[in-house]
């Protein structure tokens, strides 16, 4: 298979699986490369206009937004972060991604992706053996999450939920 085929063929088990995450290993196997040569393959196709994201789990390409999309802001320690996502999963929104906003970097992102429990339950899974900590330990527990809903009754659902908890951030 030549290499703009493969780019083909990762297009299209990606359009396939969407919106569930295929890994570089999966779309590896399949292909019969090495995971290496699809990490180079989704870069090539990035800078050629694909709407692929990374995320924890693999590659996505995204769906385009038909939904309520809104940011939150929010404030909560580590140990309250699998509250916070379960919170806002158990409403029925997609928690897309978490932001922060870094000194020297900027606004740094990062693909998540979560959308109910188990995927909470996965994602801190992964936290905890890699021993990762939170983006938002970088800013003391603040940070930002995009969310998509079905519609702003709710996101004002997820707004009460957080509010609740003590963990939405409405004024400094």
């Amino acid at each position: 298979m030549y290499a703009k085929e493969r780019r083909q063929a990762i297009q299209t088990i990606l359009q396939k699986s969407s919106p569930q995450p295929v890994s570089a290993t999966a779309l590896a196997q399949q292909l019969s490369v090495s995971r290496q040569i699809i990490v180079g393959d989704i870069a090539l196709l990035r800078a050629a206009g694909a709407d692929i994201s990374a995320t924890p789990r693999g590659y996505v390409i995204l769906p385009a937004s038909s939904g309520f999309i809104r940011q939150i802001a929010v404030q909560h320690s580590a140990a309250q972060m699998e509250t916070e996502l379960n919170a806002i999963v158990d409403q029925g929104c997609t928690v897309v991604d978490v932001i922060v906003e870094h000194p020297i970097y900027g606004q740094l992102t990062g693909p998540l992706q979560l959308s109910n429990r188990y995927e909470v339950e996965q994602f801190i899974a992964r936290c905890r053996k890699a021993d990762a900590l939170p983006l938002s330990e970088l800013t003391e527990g603040i940070h930002l999450h995009t969310l998509s809903c079905s519609n702003e009754d709710v996101y004002r659902r997820v707004c009460l939920q957080l509010r609740q908890l003590g963990i939405l951030l409405e004024s400094i």
